[in-house]
């Protein structure tokens, strides 16, 4: 199923104040908007307005592409969470059962990921390609019709410190298993001879090898990450991991509206909430 991951268990943390951000020496960076195409949902609730970024070209010129094609016309959004986002776009949808599974059509093929980061991220507002989880999708390539807008909920600085310790082991353990991996032959050979001495001088090698690979691919916010997750908000745990390509400039009060809606059995809206039609602006 095409779909976008949620946890990482940071809502319970205590906001503290006190707590400073981590100095952040990521260069600043903007995004210019002057240029784009804008796009122009109908929805349920009112209109959505987006724009395109040009740095994520495939993507923007595919949902150019669907949208002329009248493709997301009558489409649900089939996925509503509360403070993460609302997602659409599977073809599926249009007319579905109310007991029909949704989330894995799209037109038939999939788009190399454009992960443009850290410029683009996943603050309040942006629009991101869906797609299949790492296991089945270890490209990271995007669904080719399904979107999310995120909606996403605010950080305290504490917060998005204990968020980039917890996503930095985590990065750490998936690097230092692909290399438990590459190794593995070495490693059964020696738990077979029972060479524990060995072992330990091959874990400790591996142990090094992350945390020199890490120091060269640290998890830090930009100033910009900081700032809007701080006052806007955001799901920053996505951030890197699904491509970016655009953002609302006007209707998020109806985003709202629909992240906001009563939903039942696999985050779907009880009563549908449909994109009833899409147009390219300019």
């Amino acid at each position: 199923m095409v779909t976008v991951a949620i946890a990482l268990g940071v809502n319970a943390m205590i906001a503290d104040d006190n707590v400073t951000t981590k100095e952040n020496k990521v260069p600043a960076m903007t995004i210019d908007l002057s240029n784009t195409t804008r796009v122009l949902l109908e929805t349920t609730f009112g209109e959505i307005e987006l724009a395109l970024y040009n740095e994520t070209p495939q993507h923007r010129d595919n949902f150019i592409k669907l949208v002329n094609q009248g493709d997301y016309n009558g489409v649900l959004f089939h996925r509503v969470i509360n403070n993460f986002m609302i997602q659409t776009g599977d073809p599926d949808s249009r007319n579905a059962r109310v007991d029909d599974l949704l989330g894995s059509g799209g037109p038939g093929y999939d788009l190399p990921a454009e992960i443009v980061y850290p410029k683009l991220f996943h603050k309040r507002g942006v629009i991101a390609a869906a797609r299949e989880g790492d296991e089945t999708n270890p490209e990271r390539k995007s669904s080719g019709s399904q979107f999310y807008i995120v909606t996403g909920r605010r950080y305290s600085e504490y917060q998005l410190n204990a968020m980039i310790e917890r996503l930095s082991e985590q990065k750490k353990a998936m690097k230092f298993q692909t290399l438990v991996r590459e190794r593995m032959s070495e490693i059964e050979s020696l738990q077979a001879k029972g060479d524990t001495t060995a072992l330990m001088a091959v874990q400790n090698e591996l142990i090094k090898q992350t945390e020199d690979w890490y120091s060269t691919n640290p998890i830090q916010f930009t100033p910009q990450q900081i700032e809007a997750y701080s006052t806007i908000g955001g799901t920053p745990h996505l951030d890197g991991a699904y491509t970016v390509f655009g953002e609302v400039i006007r209707g998020m009060d109806v985003v709202d509206k629909i992240q906001n809606v009563t939903t039942g059995k696999n985050d779907r809206p009880v009563d549908d909430v449909k994109i009833i039609s899409a147009k390219v602006l300019k």
